[in-house]
């Protein structure tokens, strides 16, 4: 197999920072800021045009995005967040006096929250389920599927954010239906992680594009089954409030900024002058060995995820390790170190995640591991 060179001159990152955590905010590639550019020139020079005129490109732009997606275009909207995907999907779905809705312990905290403002306001309970972090895909339907008894959603991560482990939708979607329980999926990693993430039947699939796929920020989408489409409503109240189809629904919000949402294909475009297929699994190797590299210098180990993404991995940091300081270890060492990473925790345990790109190269893992733990001690 042909082995991909790094390219980070395809990007404008600083060259003296090692980027370790695309799978926060991403990072747009150099042709698609040069789309952006001109599209913002061309907004500015005449902002009457471009209004008159961006409906056209908006939904150009959303055929592709729901084509990558491998979804019906028809069920498909532009969001600008996985966040505002779920908000949409427990905005439509009815939730009753008395009912559950059903999370995770790995659910996203903004998700979470999400949930217990719905629960407040329709008098609802919030339900979390213990996932071990070690947990096959049987159990992790098992234990879900125990507690879906009276619930009137199951909202679950695809790829969970702070715990970086893919969860057995397909399991999940089937167990949920045959209780007649509604099921939002969070796809926010799964985008160009996972082939045709939004393919296995869920109620509401949300997935964000300014992740792998680099896309500009604010770029998200969400799917909706057949079923509900004709009551999923935008969270803003704009001139498309009567459109009669969901996608165009959701396409006109005023004086939105629509550049991020129309130069996301060129991103698609990158993606596939990277030969991606083959590069993902070459990121996945490089992101396992720089893991391993990293827990050694720490004398820690890689935790033990049964289905880990493809570019994300946990390295466990000592006990010893205090990160009750919030951010503000992570900006000593973007400080000292010049490297950017971030922390996550799961019930008493402390984790570097760890992530890969196309940008990256072996020499950023070794180069972390070097200064780390002299940082830490």
């Amino acid at each position: 197999m042909t082995v991909l060179s790094s390219r980070p001159d395809l990007w404008t990152l600083d060259p003296d920072v090692l980027h370790l955590n695309h799978g926060s905010y991403g990072a747009v590639p150099r042709r698609t800021q040069e789309v952006m550019a001109g599209l913002r020139a061309e907004m500015d020079a005449n902002p009457m045009v471009w209004f008159r005129t961006v409906a056209d490109r908006l939904t150009t732009s959303r055929l592709e995005l729901a084509a990558y997606l491998e979804t019906d275009p028809a069920g498909f909207a532009l969001v600008p967040n996985a966040s505002a995907g779920v908000t949409v999907a427990l905005a439509t779905l009815p939730i009753p006096a008395g009912s559950r809705i059903v999370l995770t312990d790995h659910t996203y905290g903004a998700v979470r929250y999400a949930a217990e403002r719905f629960a407040k306001a329709n008098q609802a309970e919030v339900v979390i389920v213990g996932i071990p972090l070690e947990a096959d895909d049987e159990t992790v339907v098992s234990l879900i599927a125990e507690r879906l008894d009276g619930a009137s959603v199951l909202i679950v991560d695809q790829i969970t954010s702070g715990t970086a482990k893919v969860l057995p939708i397909d399991g999940l979607v089937k167990a949920a239906h045959e209780r007649g329980v509604p099921i939002v999926v969070d796809g926010a990693h799964a985008p160009a992680l996972i082939d045709a993430p939004a393919a296995a039947g869920a109620d509401f699939w949300t997935g964000n594009f300014h992740k792998w796929p680099a896309a500009p920020r604010a770029t998200a989408g969400l799917v909706v089954a057949e079923q509900w489409r004709s009551a999923t409503m935008p969270l803003i109240v704009s001139w498309s409030e009567y459109e009669e189809r969901m996608p165009e629904r959701f396409d006109m919000q005023g004086t939105y900024d629509y550049i991020p949402w129309i130069a996301a294909p060129e991103s698609l475009r990158v993606l596939a002058a990277l030969d991606w297929p083959t590069r993902r699994p070459q990121l996945t190797a490089l992101v396992e060995e720089g893991a391993r590299i990293l827990a050694k210098s720490l004398g820690t180990g890689v935790a033990e995820v049964v289905h880990p993404p493809a570019t994300m991995r946990l390295v466990e940091l000592p006990s010893s390790v205090d990160l009750s300081g919030g951010d503000a270890l992570k900006m000593r060492i973007s400080r000292e170190l010049k490297a950017e990473i971030t922390f996550t925790g799961f019930e008493e345990r402390k984790f570097i995640r760890l992530s890969a790109h196309a940008y990256n190269s072996p020499a950023d893992y070794q180069k972390l591991s070097e200064g780390l733990p002299k940082l830490l001690a």
